[in-house]
């Protein structure tokens, strides 16, 4: 296949790996970990992988390993920067000895329990490096959780003569990694469990993780997605884009793109729950904001909205609850009856609270709660029209309002819904370095004998450093740009005063030039 331009510039580039991981390295112990409640239950649980030190990473000199190969899934939905984690895992698990074999299993963890896999060769890892996606070896939403399925597992490692296994997922995923990590070594298997993080969704994080990959890359993409309708808003002017965003139930994505884009409204699902909202107030809110535009003559903008904002208003947030547990219970007797019949057997089955709180909703979103799970548990958010939801609330409410003479204007809705658009986007810079790095990480994990561990990175490096300086030099420059100084004199009626005030910046300027290119050098020494 003939490869674009873009391809083969996006291919040639070379990920940055932090200090910690070029060149040999040797692993460092530090604190015993715990979990963050429950520690006794959980130990008891994990009795041979709970409690483990923290794993650093420092220089350490080159050693001759024996060969060995190792296996990766992808688990879950897509996020960008995937494959990037499999050709550093690659060249980490190659850099320790050229004989090593890596084998991805296909379609996620179902092609291990399948014995379904193929070998990753360096032809073929090197048509996929800084490409989005996850169609190497595709993913899968399969969960490991029974003893016949490691058991099966464990069949085909032994088969390819594998060492360590990489899952790269989410948290249910790496949940799974570790069910699986501590049964191989309560089996005294021999077989190492490595997971890695990921989630666009930006809410897999923690001390250690800020965030996770992905996130960088749809935000940028769903941005520049909701910047071009911004403009085309601006051009119509007659259209309200209520826009649903990826997050499933975080709004880290949503706060993030509009932050960048400067929507008409944003909701925030976390502030929603804090605040005790109902349905009603949120419509409420969206209705004021499009009526007090329509006061100025502008019949038109943005909203958006997080993926997930269904689950967050308290109310419906108790029935999914509920929900959950009925449909766990009585999913059998449940779906075979038509939809009429299942909201009925829905009503009759729910708390009195609950079932009034179902029995308000629009059909179609009452239907779409009742829909089944995903394979862990989860309400499918996705599938849930929210924007057409408070649209076409919002709709009603203005007509209410209309009637009463509190607004004027006309409205108009448009949907979208950003979720695949940003899943499989070629991964940002920061996401292509952040993913090699995390397959380096496993391969060290796994060249130092470590089962049970999450890759998350590295420590402080020079490249921090260097990263910081940038900001400051532009700082710097800011402080005797010529075009803010002319702004400054007009905003303040002194102009013909330029050559006073530039005079009088410089006298700043030479100073701070000089202590902060102090910083950036003195302080690569101390952290390199």
């Amino acid at each position: 296949m003939e490869k674009s331009a873009l391809q083969i510039a996006r291919a040639a580039y070379q990920p940055k790996l932090p200090k910690a991981l070029q060149g040999p390295v040797k692993a460092v112990e530090g604190a015993a970990t715990q979990s963050v409640g429950n520690q006794d239950e959980i130990k008891a649980l994990f009795p041979n992988t709970y409690g483990m030190p923290v794993i650093t990473f420092e220089a350490g000199e080159a050693k001759e390993l024996p060969s060995f190969n190792v296996g990766v899934i992808l688990s879950g939905g897509q996020a960008p920067g995937g494959h990037n984690v499999i050709s550093g895992l690659f060249d980490g698990v190659k850099a320790l000895n050229p004989a090593n074999k890596l084998y991805g299993f296909i379609l996620g963890p179902g092609g291990l329990v399948d014995h379904n896999y193929m070998e990753i060769t360096s032809e073929l890892m090197d048509e996929y490096r800084n490409t989005g996606g996850f169609d190497i070896i595709g993913s899968g939403r399969t969960k490991l959780e029974k003893e016949d399925q490691f058991e099966k597992g464990i069949e085909i490692l032994r088969e390819l003569g594998i060492k360590a296994l990489v899952i790269i997922g989410g948290d249910d995923s790496n949940t799974n990694a570790c069910v699986l990590a501590e049964y191989y070594a309560a089996k005294k298997y021999g077989v190492q469990v490595i997971g890695c993080p990921k989630t666009i969704d930006g809410d897999l994080k923690n001390e250690q993780i800020e965030t996770s990959f992905g996130f960088d890359t749809a935000c940028k993409t769903y941005s520049e997605l909701i910047g071009n309708i911004e403009r085309d808003c601006n051009s119509a002017r007659k259209y309200w884009h209520f826009i649903k965003l990826m997050g499933r139930s975080a709004s880290h994505i949503a706060l993030e793109c509009a932050l960048q884009t400067q929507p008409n409204i944003c909701l925030v699902s976390e502030e929603v729950e804090a605040k005790d909202m109902t349905l009603n107030q949120i419509v409420e809110n969206i209705a004021q904001v499009v009526a007090d535009r329509a006061a100025d003559g502008n019949n038109f903008g943005v909203v958006l909205i997080p993926e997930g904002l269904i689950e967050f208003i308290p109310a419906i947030g108790r029935l999914i609850e509920e929900l959950n547990d009925l449909l766990a219970a009585h999913g059998a007797d449940y779906k075979d009856l038509d939809k009429d019949a299942q909201r009925e057997y829905i009503l009759a089955h729910l708390s009195k609270e609950n079932a009034e709180t179902f029995a308000t909703l629009p059909e179609g979103v009452a239907r779409q709660l009742s829909l089944d799970r995903d394979p862990h548990g989860n309400v499918q958010v996705s599938l849930i029209e929210t924007e057409k939801l408070l649209s076409e609330m919002v709709a009603a409410k203005l007509d209410e309002w209309k009637k009463e003479g509190k607004y004027v204007g006309k409205f108009a809705a448009q949907h979208h819904f950003f979720g695949y658009e940003g899943r499989c986007a070629a991964p940002s810079n920061f996401d292509a370095d952040y993913c090699y790095a995390l397959g380096t990480s496993a391969a060290q994990l796994i060249a130092n004998g470590k089962t049970g561990y999450m890759a998350i990175g590295a420590s402080e490096s020079v490249q921090a450093w260097i990263a910081a300086s940038n900001p400051l030099g532009a700082c710097a420059g800011k402080m005797i740009s010529p075009q803010n100084i002319a702004i400054a004199v007009a905003a303040i009626g002194t102009v013909g005063c330029e050559g006073k005030l530039l005079h009088f910046a410089v006298k700043v300027y030479i100073p701070f030039v000089i202590i902060m290119g102090c910083i950036v050098y003195f302080g690569q020494s101390l952290v390199g």
